[in-house]
């Protein structure tokens, strides 16, 4: 049988103040009318002024204050009867035990977890997330201590997380961790939402905080990341230099200054690709003969 799910609702309280201004006055008159009753030795008049003393005490035991983003939980012998929010001092049955429960916005970094990405290189990753509560009867009787399970939870999410995606995108348009952080921090705080709703959490903010190769791999990832910029220079380059080439080639047939045979545009092409691609400047040969010797 499914249980039904606790929700927060308004219970009822009095304003404070108007209820201890009462009982201090039925209190101190009170008071004053047994003193006196010792004085002119009439202890008949005590079965009346002792009870109205005892029950202003009692009743001030039903006085408490709500600060500022905080709410008070009402509990009659276990039964949850409402929650308090109007800040302020209050006044409810004194025979209510009274649970206060913060809904300030809160803030955690969780611990730096080592897990495989989806590639299955481990990595290090952490996160900050920012959550409160708005519903105080799930945070209170739904979970056993709403901070701990903010915090266990948060990091199976993000755990979790860190497997669907790779380090870094292998293609164009893939989403990974370390070059889609605004869609991956997306998807973290969809992800807790979901699994913070029954507790009576708001998932306000979530975003990676840390994001690194673990250490037995950062060396052999680093060399990796180098040899592919490299990679991607040198190819840019070439397809540069292929562009010039061909450009040079077309103004020369263009313009009628010189005429190549095959050979000789092989030889020129081979020619400005070692200059264009080379890593140092060349070393220009002047040739005093012929264009064939």
């Amino acid at each position: 049988m499914e249980v039904p799910v606790l929700k927060e609702r308004t219970a009822f309280a009095l304003p404070g103040l108007p209820v201890l201004l009462l009982a201090l006055l039925a209190i101190l008159g009170a008071g004053g009318l047994t003193i006196h009753a010792a004085v002119i030795e009439e202890p008949s008049r005590l079965v009346f002024t002792v009870p109205v003393i005892v029950l202003g005490l009692f009743t001030l035991t039903g006085l408490f204050v709500v600060n500022p983003n905080e709410a008070v939980a009402l509990q009659l012998f276990g039964d949850y009867r409402g929650t308090v929010r109007q800040e302020g001092m209050a006044w409810a049955n004194p025979f209510l035990s009274k649970r206060k429960i913060s809904t300030k916005v809160r803030s955690f970094e969780s611990q730096r977890l080592k897990v495989n990405d989806q590639d299955g290189n481990p990595v290090e990753i952490a996160a900050i997330i920012v959550w409160r509560v708005v519903d105080t009867a799930e945070a209170l009787f739904e979970v056993e201590d709403c901070e701990k399970y903010v915090t266990v939870q948060s990091e199976a999410a993000l755990r979790a997380l860190a497997s669907h995606f790779p380090y870094d995108a292998h293609e164009a348009g893939q989403l990974s961790l370390r070059g889609s952080t605004d869609e991956v921090a997306a998807k973290l705080k969809l992800e807790l939402q979901r699994v913070l709703a029954q507790a009576g959490v708001e998932v306000q903010g979530a975003r990676i905080s840390h994001l690194a190769y673990a250490p037995e791999i950062a060396q052999a990832m680093l060399q990796r990341q180098q040899a592919s910029a490299i990679i991607a220079a040198r190819q840019k380059i070439v397809e540069g230099a292929v562009g010039m080439v061909e450009m040079a080639l077309e103004m020369l047939a263009e313009k009628g200054t010189v005429q190549l045979d095959e050979e000789r545009k092989a030889a020129m092409v081979s020619n400005l690709l070692v200059v264009l691609c080379s890593e140092r400047a060349a070393n220009p040969v002047v040739n005093a003969g012929t264009l064939y010797h």
